[in-house]
């Protein structure tokens, strides 16, 4: 459940528990691996000390006065057990010192070897032969060697262990943390799921990826709150704009079959009832055409246009229009203004609305279509001098099926701006409306963003 505490196989079970015990595995190798090399050179450095200390010792006695050797020899005692003298003749036989017998299998060359006195003593042995024939040994004790290792141990089990507790609760620490994170991210969750569509997901500011995660599960949730206000109007914007037409089909057919007298008043009212048809097949091709470009997979399709040429295209297809409505089309596009998009959809975004400029502006005046540059990137600027969009509006107009009060008597469906959105929306691009004062200045901003959304200001 989303309201338990945390328990310990929880934490256990977490990420960062899990990296916490690799990161303790990776720390125990390499504390043995250091600890095996620092024994390793130690035992070779003073084992080298001892046998360089061993060949010396062994070469300036061998060239000392015999009587003199053999005083040396005798004197010589064990010190702590460690040093070791005798004198054996040539049948390896003691003669003086304190070695019971000639250490097994021990080279008489004058250099220091491995060797074994009695039955279980381990030294470091140098033999070699004197002018007179007999043989003169000494040795030194390697227990030192010995009591090295067990301090070398000693210091990795004192320092492992400690090291690895502070380890792993290092880990526990890090994974109750992320579960209690886990946690709150849940019950956030349960309560959206639960229909409460305002709530967020909690975020502390560290910027770390738990907060990355939340920012963009919350602008995912935003987006979707907006949608879903979006769909919730649709429906009835539906209703409303395909229910005139139908009822206006409707009676119009009614009217034909009571009232025609003659073939060519029937074909009047069926004419009169295809337009009333053809105005909500209309609509529901825009709805489409927007779901369409809102699916994004257009966006494979992009490759370099020019942006002036497109503008120009759609001057000249609407001078004409514009003729007829008593409007100056004036023209301004630079050349060359390559980006990356869909010719189609740029051409029909900007055909709509240049459409929607010379619709609302008023006779003897002049639209101004131009391809500028912009800080963020080219613009394509349209400007009409009509009655313009309030401020508190210029969002409104660009959802589907918003008509404002200026616009209510002209024919449309309130979809013309929707699309247009929806174009700019799949090339990443921005639209910036503002005020001619009079009329309204269109701004379709060609440059791509990541993050942003479709912006009115």
């Amino acid at each position: 459940m989303l309201g338990q505490s945390v328990r310990a196989p929880d934490i256990l079970r977490t990420p960062a528990f899990r990296i916490a015990g690799i990161s303790v595995a990776i720390l125990l190798i390499g504390i043995l691996l250091l600890f095996a090399f620092i024994y390793w050179e130690t035992a070779i450095y003073e084992t080298g000390e001892m046998d360089r200390f061993l060949e010396r010792q062994i070469g300036a006695m061998a060239q000392s006065d015999p009587v003199n050797l053999v005083n040396s020899v005798t004197q010589r005692q064990p010190t702590s057990g460690t040093a070791y003298a005798a004198l054996f003749d040539a049948a390896r036989q003691p003669v003086a010192g304190n070695l019971a017998s000639f250490p097994a299998s021990l080279a008489i060359d004058g250099r220091a070897h491995a060797a074994s006195i009695g039955v279980d003593r381990q030294v470091r042995a140098a033999a070699a032969i004197l002018p007179d024939g007999r043989i003169l040994v000494i040795a030194r004790d390697v227990s030192e060697l010995s009591q090295l290792q067990q301090v070398v141990l000693r210091a990795l089990v004192l320092g492992v262990f400690p090291a690895l507790a502070l380890a792993l609760a290092a880990g526990a620490l890090l994974s109750w943390r992320a579960v209690r994170r886990v946690r709150t991210v849940q019950r956030a969750v349960a309560r959206i799921l639960d229909g409460n569509l305002s709530e967020r997901l909690p975020t502390r500011g560290t910027v770390d990826d738990f907060d990355r995660l939340a920012l963009a599960v919350n602008r995912m949730l935003d987006e979707i709150v907006r949608l879903l206000d979006e769909i919730k109007g649709v429906g009835d914007n539906i209703a409303h704009d395909l229910r005139t037409p139908l009822t206006r089909m409707r009676a119009r057919l009614e009217r034909g079959r009571e009232s025609a007298r003659s073939q060519e008043a029937l074909e009047e009212a069926v004419g009169n009832a295809i337009g009333a048809l053809d105005q909500s097949l209309g609509i529901i091709t825009a709805l489409l055409r927007i779901t369409e470009l809102e699916d994004g997979r257009r966006r494979a399709a992009f490759r370099e246009v020019e942006l002036s040429r497109i503008v120009r295209d759609v001057a000249e297809l609407y001078e004409p229009i514009a003729e007829a409505a008593r409007v100056t089309l004036a023209m301004q596009a630079r050349q060359p203004c390559v980006i990356q998009g869909d010719r189609e959809l740029l051409f029909e975004a900007v055909a709509n609305v240049v459409d929607n400029a010379i619709k609302f502006a008023p006779p003897d005046s002049t639209v101004e279509i131009a391809v500028i540059d912009g800080e963020a990137g080219s613009i394509v600027r349209v400007v009409d001098h009509g009655p313009g969009i309030p401020p508190d509006q210029r969002e409104a107009v660009l959802k589907r099926f918003y008509r404002g009060d200026k616009s209510r008597h002209m024919p449309g469906s309130g979809l013309g701006l929707g699309i247009v959105n929806a174009i700019v929306n799949l090339h990443h691009f921005r639209i910036a409306i503002g005020d001619a004062a009079p009329g309204c200045v269109f701004d379709l901003i060609c440059a791509p963003i990541s993050e942003e959304r479709s912006t009115v200001k």
